[in-house]
C-alpha cells in the first residue's frame, strides 16, 4: 500500500492554498496591489500586480491537480523568494517594525523550502503528472 499518495496530495494543497487565496485577492484589488507595488519602486506596477495574481493562481491550480507540479513550483519558490526579499525586508526597518517582518519572511522561507521539495521529488502519486508518466 502507498501511504505517500494522500500526504504528498494534502501537502501540495495546503502550499497552494496560500497562493490561491493571495492571487485571489490581488485580481479583486487589482489597484491596491499596484499601488503598493508601486510604493516600493518597482516598475510597471498595473502589469506586476496582474502578473502576480495570474502566477499564484495558475501555480496554485497546477501544484493542486498535480500537473507539471515541479516547474509549478519551481515557479513559485523563485517568486516567493524574490517577493519576501523586497516586501519583507526586515534588516531595513526600524526595530518596532522588524520582528513582524521577520516573521513573514522566516514563514515564506519555509514556503520555499515546501515548494523546492515539490519540485525535487515531485507531485507523488495522485497527481496527474503520475497519471501521464504511467500511461
Amino acid at each position: 500500500m502507498n501511504t505517500q499518495g494522500f500526504p504528498v496530495l494534502i501537502a501540495r494543497v495546503l502550499l497552494a492554498l496560500m497562493f490561491l487565496l493571495a492571487g485571489f485577492s490581488k485580481f479583486a484589488g487589482l489597484d491596491g496591489t499596484a499601488g503598493y507595488i508601486a510604493s516600493k519602486g518597482l516598475p510597471m506596477p498595473q502589469l506586476l500586480a496582474f502578473g502576480t495574481a495570474a502566477l499564484e493562481v495558475g501555480g496554485a491550480l497546477l501544484l493542486i491537480v498535480g500537473w507539471k507540479a515541479r516547474w509549478a513550483a519551481l515557479a513559485l519558490a523563485a517568486f516567493t523568494l524574490l517577493a519576501s526579499v523586497i516586501f519583507h525586508n526586515y534588516w531595513a526597518l526600524p526595530a518596532e517594525q522588524q520582528m513582524m517582518q521577520q516573521l513573514m519572511f522566516m514563514k515564506n522561507l519555509a514556503v520555499v523550502g515546501g515548494l523546492l521539495a515539490v519540485f525535487a521529488f515531485g507531485a507523488g502519486s495522485i497527481s496527474l503528472d503520475q497519471r501521464r508518466a504511467a500511461a
